[in-house]
């Protein structure tokens, strides 16, 4: 049987790689997609097919995840550098220390799986979006298992008025269209990754994508739980030529340095900060508080603008370093200490 093979352009090679190599690098290396990533080896695939290349000296040092492209040197096949990303998808990991985490790199579009049950959950899903904006990624909202759902309506409805601006689409992973709902993101050199939590169909999704027999388990019905059987983020190619990222469903989603992300996903609620009477209003009793205001019309939800806030402060905690959260946490003590030593000196002077 003969290995299939591809073309650079098929995998997702453009100008923005082609530009990072220097003349002697076109004629003594070739570049590699990487397709899965295990503890000391990777996957990978170039015009000559599959390799596995062992992670080690600077690929270990760099950092490395599924979707990256890296140099191979032509004579000796050993990984010299990894190329600069074209986008990448992070989050802070789990942990008190300050590392980050990569999920996937050099995609397209994020299509950021839910269902049509119990799942819907704006705040989880804004989250997503949010590492979407801050990659400079195209966000895709696809809401699954509408079959079973009497009224798929609501959810999209839902999704407008919860997460207005950003393109959402339901369908039935398990029915023979369901790839023709996506594909005018799915098309030759593009590549999409798959986040959701665990159980709303991300692997019934990926095989109507690839045509190739990822396994899936049962969801309970009581709580639309379920497990999801993607163990490591793995890439395949699509019946429709793109290239797909699963990842495995995520119990925490951390964010990490996407203040700008966070920002763009409310962005209606930036519009109407920007109108405030004050610059550094709260959005709480202020006076002139355009956020406020919108809140009584019945025009904004209150909700809405209390996830924003709680992003932020989130970004914030989990993007700033240890010596910065001391010296916040200095200074909020500070605070403190004289907010209690003038409260103390008054009651003395009541005395």
């Amino acid at each position: 049987m003969t290995e299939q093979t591809y073309s650079l352009t098929e995998l997702g090679w453009g100008q923005f790689y082609q530009s990072q190599l220097s003349p002697e690098e076109c004629s003594e290396t070739t570049p590699l997609r990487v397709t899965e990533v295990q503890r000391n080896t990777l996957d990978a695939l170039g015009e000559g097919g599959a390799q596995k290349v062992p992670i080690t000296g600077l690929l270990a040092e760099q950092g490395i995840t599924v979707g990256d492209w890296l140099l191979i040197d032509i004579e000796t096949c050993s990984p010299l550098r990894v190329l600069d990303r074209k986008s990448e998808i992070k989050r802070r990991a789990a942990g008190k220390d300050y590392v980050t985490q990569l999920i996937a790199a050099n995609i397209d579009t994020l299509f950021i799986v839910s269902s049509c049950n119990a799942d819907f959950n704006p705040a989880r899903l804004e989250r997503y979006l949010a590492l979407a904006h801050q990659a400079d990624v195209e966000p895709v909202l696809v809401l699954t298992k509408q079959d079973l759902c009497n009224d798929p309506q609501k959810y999209l409805d839902d999704a407008a008025r919860e997460m207005p601006g950003h393109a959402v689409v339901t369908l039935n992973a398990t029915s023979t269209d369901a790839q023709q709902h996506l594909a005018q993101w799915c098309g030759a050199g593009q590549t999409v990754a798959l986040v959701g939590s665990s159980g709303v169909g991300k692997s019934t999704l990926a095989i109507a994508l690839t045509g190739q027999d990822i396994l899936t388990q049962d969801i309970r019905e009581e709580d639309a739980k379920g497990k999801h059987t993607t163990t490591a983020r793995s890439m395949y190619q699509m019946i429709s030529g793109g290239w797909l990222i699963d990842t495995p469903g995520m119990r925490a989603l951390r964010l990490y340095d996407v203040r700008e992300g966070v920002d763009m996903v409310f962005d209606d609620i930036i519009k109407l900060a920007s109108l405030c009477k004050f610059n550094d209003c709260a959005h709480d009793s202020e006076p002139g508080c355009a956020v406020q205001a919108e809140i009584q019309a019945g025009r904004l939800d209150a909700n809405r603008l209390n996830r924003w806030q709680k992003l932020q402060r989130e970004d914030t905690r989990n993007t700033e370093s240890t010596s910065e959260t001391r010296a916040r946490n200095k200074k909020t003590n500070k605070v403190y200490s004289g907010g209690r030593a003038r409260a103390k000196m008054k009651r003395a002077r009541m005395d």
